[in-house]
């Protein structure tokens, strides 16, 4: 669909002489834009598709409780356009860099140690409560462990109604009643997204310059973060995990079996809604994830 991206900054920017408009890889629910000035600023441009149009209010407000933890490590609120005549649209501050995943023969050692740092930046803003993040926590839960409870529940539900394989829900149901997390953990701000594709990094010097898309974030165990770390990004590779683990610092005893259990979550999430969204072709690998996850060799076994 096409945006009328310069109008949009000449709402937020009155003035501002545009050079160059360019499209970025946005999420499936939104488009994402780079505004070049004539000045050599740079703005971003992030357009809603009107059925998503309320995740502005929830990314304006988690930008907002991560400014001044994180400060330019986050990009800056430039301006709030709520849907109207036209599409609703946030325009944000660029932060340098280049997403992780899109650069070659990276220092991930150093780069994930960064990582590790800034998720723990992340993690010392606690929350009232468990649930989704809005502008608020939505349907609040008191305790880690009825608030996973109710996830996987949910999540399970959609595998079974969405022709996800019995035998592996069965084994996940059992696994998740064998395994219940802590109850008494207290919920901070989860990024939940904590993936290569959302790190800018510099990579002449490979130094992590910050974090973008705030989308998916909740208020949770900050552990269901590093655990969507290791499944989407770092999977096998010691050096990622390494470098996270010595950057993120002290963690409790049970860190492995808690992470190992939230990853099975991670997965079975992602199972669920790329099945939703009719991407069809990772589902069989997914499932293969959750198996491994599982202890096992295949869905089969």
């Amino acid at each position: 669909m096409d945006h009328d991206v310069a109008g949009m900054v000449r709402v937020a920017l009155p003035g501002w002489e545009i050079a160059e408009v360019l499209s970025r890889s946005g999420g499936q629910l939104s488009a994402v834009f780079e505004v070049r000035g004539a000045d050599g600023g740079v703005v971003i441009v992030k357009v809603y598709d009107p059925e998503w149009a309320w995740k502005q209010g929830k990314e304006v407000h988690v930008y907002g409780v991560l400014k001044p933890e994180l400060g330019e490590l986050v990009p800056s609120v430039v301006h709030v356009e709520p849907e109207g005549e036209r599409f609703a649209f946030t325009v944000l501050s660029k932060v340098d860099g280049v997403p992780l995943s899109e650069v070659d023969g990276a220092d991930y050692r150093r780069i994930y140690e960064q990582a590790g740092e800034l998720l723990r930046r992340i993690h010392r803003i606690p929350q009232p409560a468990y649930g989704y993040l809005t502008d608020r926590v939505l349907e609040p839960v008191a305790t880690n462990a009825l608030y996973m409870a109710r996830q996987f529940a949910k999540k399970l539900r959609e595998f079974e109604e969405l022709g996800g394989d019995a035998g592996l829900h069965q084994r996940i149901t059992a696994y998740v009643a064998e395994h219940p997390v802590p109850a008494d953990v207290t919920p901070v701000l989860c990024h939940n997204d904590f993936h290569e594709g959302n790190l800018l990094v510099d990579p002449e010097t490979w130094r992590l310059n910050g974090i973008i898309d705030v989308e998916n974030a909740i208020a949770a165990d900050p552990l269901l973060d590093l655990a969507k770390a290791q499944y989407y990004s770092i999977k096998d590779d010691r050096a990622k995990l390494d470098g996270l683990l010595a950057g993120y610092g002290e963690l409790p005893a049970d860190w492995e079996q808690r992470t190992t259990t939230y990853r099975l979550y991670h997965a079975l999430e992602l199972w669920d809604w790329f099945t939703v969204i009719g991407m069809t072709d990772p589902l069989d690998s997914i499932a293969h994830d959750l198996a491994e996850i599982l202890g096992t060799r295949s869905v089969a076994g």
